[in-house]
Order: structure tokens, then sequence, then C-alpha cells
């Protein structure tokens, strides 16, 4: 479903939106005083998975189209992008919320935006029900496991010669941001529109103060980009990217150190983040260490379309 006029979402994602927002602010209430010496690797654990599930809300008030419904333990959201994966998922926000319903629900609400979506999986025994209901569901294991990866303590920063690393503070800089994904994430075969629809309404990205973006120019050129989003006392690392032409340089490193220290500077206990096979062994030499993994279940296509 799209919308001519980029600054309209739908009135389920508007609703869902205010109640969702109520909600993660009770919980930030509770847990942004945390210090690092207190948090345990369970803590971080909880809060890692919450912040997944807040930057997939997050992504859909960024693109034209995106639309979001939470109710009954269940959170579906839909973005800019028609992309099953990444960009169009369902997730539990409450684990006791039967594994069959969670299905049903997303079929019915990505059926009638004729899209597949993804159902990200923790090798958890929290999870051990839904592993088994997308499976009874039809759904496909996609893809490897990816490593939910953590850190506690800033790491080293390194900024390559001839490259300047900015904060994202204007519309310009995130159609960069977007320009350096799709270059970036074409390598694992996401179509280079993906990136640029799920940031369709730049201004709204900068409005999330709760987001550090930043892009690593070589003269005029973006090559490189990260970003991370505050919430639930931790921050959690999204969209790492370098374009192919600028890889092995350490760029990708050197953003998600600044990413990563800017998000302790603004008080986070932790940073968490969802590695792909090319930037695990990255994390873990800067001290990212892993705590479990998600396995993406999707449905490439809804029942019916």
């Amino acid at each position: 479903m799209a919308h001519t006029d980029p600054e309209s979402v739908d009135a389920d994602h508007i609703a869902s939106r205010d109640i969702a927002s109520r909600d993660i602010a009770s919980r930030d209430i509770a847990s942004r005083d945390i210090a690092s010496d207190d948090i345990t690797s369970d803590d971080i654990a909880i809060f890692g998975h919450l912040n997944l599930i807040e930057v997939s809300r997050e992504f859909t008030r960024w693109g034209i189209g995106g639309a979001l419904v939470e109710s009954d333990g269940v959170v579906l959201y839909a973005t800019g992008s028609w992309l099953p994966v990444m960009c169009n998922g369902a997730f539990r926000s409450d684990d006791t919320t039967a594994a069959s319903e969670v299905v049903t629900r997303a079929d019915a609400f990505f059926g009638a935006r004729r899209r597949g979506y993804t159902i990200m999986v923790r090798d958890l025994p929290v999870d051990d029900d839904l592993r088994r209901g997308c499976e009874a569901g039809g759904l496909e294991a996609f893809g490897d496991p990816a490593p939910e990866m953590f850190c506690t303590t800033p790491v080293a920063e390194h900024q390559p010669d001839g490259v300047e690393i900015r904060r994202i503070t204007t519309e310009a800089g995130v159609i960069d941001f977007a320009a350096v994904c799709s270059a970036a994430y074409s390598t694992y075969g996401m179509p280079v529109e993906a990136p640029v629809q799920l940031f369709g309404i730049p201004r709204r990205v900068i409005e999330a103060r709760h987001v550090i973006a930043v892009v690593a120019y070589a003269g005029t050129e973006p090559v490189a980009a990260a970003m991370t989003l505050l919430s639930h006392g931790i921050a959690g690392l999204y969209w790492v990217g370098t374009v192919q032409g600028a890889r092995k340089s350490g760029l990708g490193r050197a953003v998600t150190a600044v990413v990563t220290n800017a998000s302790f500077a603004h008080g986070a206990a932790a940073v968490t983040l969802q590695a792909s096979v090319m930037g695990e062994p990255i994390y873990r030499a800067m001290g990212y260490d892993t705590l479990y993994h998600y396995q993406n279940w999707v449905r490439f296509m809804s029942p019916g379309t």
C-alpha cells in the first residue's frame, strides 16, 4: 500500500505508534540509569532484543507507506520497502503469546499488503515454541544464524587517512547514508532500492534524536556508514556498511567505533548488534562478544497473494 503524500501514514500506524511510544517511555524510565558495572549479560540479552523490536518500529516511520500494528503481544511492522528480510517482519512483545497466533496475524497483515515477512527467532529456550510454530506454518529458514553480539566498554577508534567521518544532521546526509547502504548491502543480494525506500522520508530520520548516524567521506564521496538507536538503557548498532571499492581499508571498523563510543557517551550501558558473516570477525576483534543467535524464518510471500 503506497501513499502519494510522504507525510501521511495509515491510521493503524498512528494509533499503535502512540501506544508503543508510551510503553517504551515507561520501560526506558526504569532502565535509563543502568551503569555498565551493574548490567548483566542476561540484562543485555533482554534489552538487546527489545532494542531490535524498537528499531523495527522506528523503521516504519522513515519510509513512505510504513505501517505498524501492535496489540496482544504481537508487533507487526512494514517499512517503505517491500523486501521480506530486514524491512518487514513480526515479533512477539510477550513471549507467552502462542507462536501460531504470531504467524496467523502476520499472514493476514502482510497478505493484505501483498508482501512477505520475517520472524527472527533466538536460539534460546524462550523461542523454542516460536521456531516450531514457524516450521509448522511453512516459513523457511533463511541464511546463516546471526550472532547477537555486545560490548560494555568503549572501543579503540582509528580514522583511515583521507577520510572524514561526519555525524548526520541533514537530509542530504540521510540520502548519502542510504546510498552507502544500497551499495554495501547489494553484496548480500539486497535490491539497491530497498535502503533508499526505507530511508525515504529523511526528515524523520533527522528528527529521531535517539539515533546516532554517521557517514564516512572520501573527499565528497560517501563510502561507509553506521547508526545506533538508543533505548532500554542500551544502544543497538545497525546498517553498518562500506561500498565495495573502499573495503579492506578499516572503514567499517572506523564508523562502528565512532557510533559505539558516541552511544556510551550518551549513557548507554552496552551496545548490541546482529552480525553478518562478513562483520562478525571485525566486531569480535573490536571487543564484541556473542550472547545468542537469531535465525530468520521467512514467508517470501504471504498466503493468498
